[in-house]
C-alpha cells in the first residue's frame, strides 16, 4: 500500500512537471516570418495614448516597431525594465515600440489610465509610448490587435495572444515579421538584433 501511494505521488509530480515544461515551452515560443506584403496596411491603423492623444501609425513609416501588451500585476511585469532599457539603447529614428495595457488575462491590469501611468513611471521609469488600455482578443478586440492576429489582414498568419507581454515585430515596411510569446525577454537576441536593424 505504501509503495502504491509513493508511486501515485511520483506520477502526479511527473505529470505536473511535464505540464509546467510544456507551458514554459509554449510561452517561450516564437514565430519568424519572411516579410510579406499585408492585405491591410499597418499604416492605416491608429490608437490613443494613455493621455488621450491620437497616434496615427502612418508616423511609423520607415521604422521598425515592437508592439507589446502589458500589465501591472503580472509575473512578467518586470519585463518593463528590459523594455525601457531597450528603448533607451535603441529607440529613436529607426526603432520604436509601443505598449498596450490590457486587462484580458487574470485581470492583471485593473487600473485607470492615471494608475497605469503612475505605476510605469514610478516603478520602471517608462518613457516609451503607452497606449490606452485595450482588449487584445474577443468581441472588443482593438483594431491594432485585429491586424496583428489575423492572417487575412497582416498577410502572414493568424495569432492568438495567450497572456500579457506577448510581443510582435513589424518591419520598416509595415510587414509583420515575428510573434514572440510572453517568456521571450526584451533582451533576447532576436529582439535586440531587430532593434539594431540586423
Amino acid at each position: 500500500m505504501k509503495f502504491l501511494t509513493s508511486y501515485t505521488s511520483l506520477s502526479i509530480i511527473l505529470v505536473l512537471l511535464a505540464a509546467t515544461l510544456c507551458a514554459w515551452s509554449f510561452m517561450k515560443s516564437s514565430n519568424r516570418y519572411t516579410p510579406t506584403p499585408s492585405m491591410a496596411s499597418f499604416y492605416d491603423l491608429s490608437a490613443n495614448t494613455l493621455d488621450g492623444d491620437f497616434v496615427s501609425f502612418d508616423s511609423f513609416k520607415g521604422k521598425r516597431v515592437l508592439i507589446v501588451n502589458t500589465a501591472s500585476k503580472c509575473g512578467y511585469t518586470p519585463q518593463y525594465e528590459g523594455l525601457e532599457s531597450l528603448h533607451q539603447a535603441h529607440g529613436g529614428e529607426n526603432f520604436v515600440f509601443i505598449g498596450f495595457p490590457c486587462n484580458d488575462f487574470g485581470r492583471q491590469e485593473p487600473g485607470s489610465a492615471e494608475d497605469i501611468t503612475s505605476f510605469c513611471s514610478k516603478n520602471y521609469g517608462v518613457t516609451f509610448p503607452m497606449m490606452e488600455k485595450v482588449q487584445v482578443g474577443g468581441k472588443e478586440q482593438h483594431p491594432v490587435y485585429s491586424w496583428l492576429c489575423s492572417a487575412e489582414q497582416n498577410g502572414v498568419a493568424d495569432h492568438k495572444v495567450a497572456w500579457n507581454f506577448h510581443k510582435f515585430l513589424v518591419d520598416e515596411n509595415g510587414q509583420l515579421v515575428a510573434s514572440l510569446r510572453s517568456a521571450v525577454k526584451p533582451t533576447d537576441s532576436e529582439i535586440v538584433d531587430f532593434a539594431k536593424g540586423n
